[in-house]
Formats: structure tokens, C-alpha cells, sequence
């Protein structure tokens, strides 16, 4: 490995960690000692990485930190398509787009081997739901828009008993699954989280009341309540 992508491996590799990670961790994800990995971080800082921290207590890369755009590697360019396509597939309409938009730029700042592969992909999204899922597709962007604001919805929806309830939801995250998309959410008629069926969602307002916790917040808290941890 040259040094210039060993460099750009730490940058990446930092990004991924909001919290300071030990140069222990560092040097055994990146193959290197110890050492190298010091000599490194001092390279980076002198030409102006905002990286903080110190031997004994980890480093972290401040937020906003950008790089020159960067090359990728075969497995990125494949991960990058991948994704991409499922989203576009299995995303409502505007989301769909955005994914097309992204694998538009993408292959425009590529190399012509690296776009061959967006041209001729060798990974592809076989799905057969999207027909089944189309009703509930047509929700989601409110839905997403209300969650980036932190909005109350006020929606009419049946369970799966077909009881129809009118409640008001604070929505704070998505889940995509193969035959169902499901918004989680706090109920204020349970006063508790729950999870909703978006194709079965009937009318669906956002409201211009910000509900009372921040999402973040309220992520970590159905997170514990579901025996979930965070990634």
C-alpha cells in the first residue's frame, strides 16, 4: 500500500468514528504500527487535517472536514452502485430520483474503466414488491420531509385488524423491509413508540407543531427500548 492511500485510509477511517478512537484501533484496522500511524497523523495535521487528540487518548477528525474528491476502488464503485439501485427501486418517487441524480454524478467524475462498471453493472437489484409497495410509496416523502423537520403528523390508520384510529405521531426514522415500509414513530394516543405501516396510512398531515424531543434523542431511546445498539 503506497503512503498516499494509506493516508487517505485514516482520513476515512476517522469519518467513521464520531467519538475519539485509540491509535491502538487505528493501526490494527490499517495494518501499520503503532509508530507509522503517529508519523502519519503528525503528516495530516501538518497539512491542515483538524484532527484532535493525542497518544493515550484517541484521536477524532472534527466535523467538515473535505477532501479533494477521491478515487474509488472497484468494491467502492460496486457498493456505491448497489445501493444506489435499490434505492431507486424500492424508494418513493423523489427519493428514486435523488438515487439516479447520485449514480449520474458519480459516473461523470469517473475514469472510463471505473464508469464501464455504472454502464455494465455486474450487481443488480432483483425485486418483485415494488407493484405490491406502490400505494405506500406515495407517502413516504412527507413522511421523510416531516422527520428532517421534527414535525408532528396527524394520521388515519387501520392495524391490522382494520381499526381505524386518528392519531398524532411524531415520526423519527424509516425501516425498509422486502414487502413493507414502516415508520417508527412516538404515539401520542399510546404514549409510547410504535410502528406504522405506511400502506396503511389513509390521510396523512404534517402539522406546523415540532414535537418536544429532538430526534436524535428519541432514536436512542427506541434503540434501548428495542435491544437495539447503535452502529
Amino acid at each position: 500500500m503506497s503512503r498516499a492511500v494509506r493516508l487517505l485510509d485514516l482520513v476515512q477511517l476517522l469519518r467513521r468514528h464520531r467519538h475519539p478512537v485509540s491509535g491502538d484501533v487505528l493501526a490494527r484496522e490499517l495494518g501499520i504500527s503503532l509508530r507509522t500511524l503517529y508519523r502519519d497523523i503528525a503528516s495530516l495535521q501538518a497539512q491542515g487535517a483538524p484532527i484532535e487528540g493525542e497518544p493515550g487518548l484517541g484521536y477524532v477528525l472534527r466535523p467538515g472536514f473535505t477532501l479533494p474528491p477521491l478515487m474509488f476502488n472497484d468494491d467502492e464503485v460496486e457498493a456505491l452502485m448497489l445501493g444506489s439501485q435499490w434505492v431507486a427501486e424500492h424508494g418513493d418517487p423523489r427519493l428514486a430520483q435523488a438515487a439516479m441524480d447520485v449514480m449520474a454524478k458519480a459516473a461523470a467524475v469517473l475514469p472510463p474503466d471505473r464508469r464501464a462498471q455504472f454502464e455494465n453493472p455486474s450487481l443488480l437489484i432483483v425485486s418483485r414488491a415494488r407493484e405490491r409497495l406502490a400505494a405506500g410509496l406515495l407517502s413516504m416523502a412527507p413522511i421523510r420531509d416531516a422527520i428532517r423537520r421534527e414535525r408532528k403528523l396527524t394520521i388515519d390508520y387501520r392495524d391490522v385488524g382494520n381499526t381505524a384510529t386518528h392519531r398524532t405521531i411524531w415520526p423519527f426514522a424509516v425501516g425498509f423491509f422486502d414487502d413493507a415500509r414502516i415508520v417508527v414513530a412516538w404515539c401520542e394516543l399510546r404514549a409510547d413508540y410504535r410502528h406504522f405501516r405506511i400502506d396503511r396510512i389513509g390521510g396523512l398531515t404534517e402539522t406546523e407543531a415540532r414535537y418536544p424531543k429532538r430526534r436524535a434523542v428519541m432514536l436512542k431511546e427506541w434503540q434501548k427500548q428495542m435491544g437495539i445498539g447503535p452502529r
